[in-house]
């Protein structure tokens, strides 16, 4: 049996994970990080080469059957390529499954980081045993990946699951270069700026929430806003695509008990009931490690 290889490419570093892959079980063998900020894209490129061929020398290490590969898009999953993401300046048209392929001679293929999640969560986290699901990232951003009767729907150009860029409302914080959007509403950034719009707070997410545990009642009320705004989402999302399960990473999954409490009593009457009665809220199976299985998912991706 060889082995997966998965790189993930962030703004500030990158991880590169070998692992056993089955149909619906992975073992990460190994993972290492390096940092990014500053280096140019060929560089990134030639250090992923060198650490893949420095992890995978010897005799008693199995062939590299695959490499996958989650960053941030916009990308064309279909070529290749890299399309100038925002968190990663001079990435611009980047051929990154030529790099490899010519490289390493075996299957590569690349997913915007949502999708790759989806993916990862489809395959061996809480969406196992589905046909129908998303994953939404609630992170420094918010995006999903969708998986339809098993399989991963990109769209016609890569961007479906864009959820992020939907307006919420006519003001609000500025998530996705958007004011009011998803993003801006449910995000690790837009929570910030949605504490520091609101009550003049310089607060991480994480502060704030630590503060709601405590019962700020400024924090508490931040907090409602942003969780009323991802139940809108929600049932946007259950109503369009009736999936049987959502599956959220992130802020939400640090802090599910809390969202879910405000969260639930919206979806029951916003949603259509029968889609609703189908569908499960739940926290990314594969907790923080979501991002280490993603890419070790994409190398599993056929055709």
């Amino acid at each position: 049996m060889g082995i997966a290889v998965g790189l993930d490419i962030g703004g500030t570093k990158c991880a590169i994970s070998t692992g056993e892959c089955t149909a619906d079980s992975v073992t990460v063998l190994s993972r290492e990080e390096f940092p990014t900020a500053g280096l140019a894209w060929r560089q990134v490129l030639d250090e992923f080469a060198a650490r893949i061929t420095r992890i995978t020398q010897g005799p008693d290490v199995p062939a590299v059957t695959a490499i996958g590969i989650s960053c941030g898009g916009p990308l064309d999953s279909k070529k290749g390529v890299i399309l100038s993401p925002p968190n990663l300046p001079g990435w611009d048209n980047v051929p990154i499954v030529e790099f490899f392929s010519e490289r390493f001679h075996v299957p590569v293929h690349v997913q915007n980081d949502a999708n790759a999640c989806a993916l990862a969560e489809y395959r061996f986290g809480a969406g196992r045993g589905t046909r129908n699901m998303v994953f939404m990232t609630f992170g420094t951003g918010l995006g999903a990946g969708i998986v339809i009767d098993g399989r991963l729907y990109s769209g016609t150009n890569d961007n479906a699951g864009e959820i992020g860029h939907i307006r919420l409302a006519p003001t609000g914080p500025v998530g996705y270069n958007k004011e009011g959007s998803a993003e801006g509403f449910c995000s690790g950034a837009g929570i910030a700026r949605l504490a520091k719009m609101r009550k003049g707070l310089d607060l991480t997410a994480k502060e704030l929430f630590e503060r709601v545990r405590a019962g700020d009642p400024d924090c508490i009320e931040v907090f409602r806003e942003s969780a009323e705004k991802l139940a809108t989402i929600l049932a946007f999302t259950i109503d369009v695509l009736n999936p049987e399960v959502i599956t959220l990473g992130g802020v939400f999954m640090r802090n599910a008990d809390l969202f879910m409490e405000i969260v639930d009593p919206i979806l029951d009457r916003e949603a259509l009931p029968l889609a609703r009665k189908v569908c499960r809220i739940v926290p990314a199976g594969l907790g923080e490690a979501v991002g280490d299985y993603a890419a070790l998912a994409v190398a599993g991706m056929e055709g």
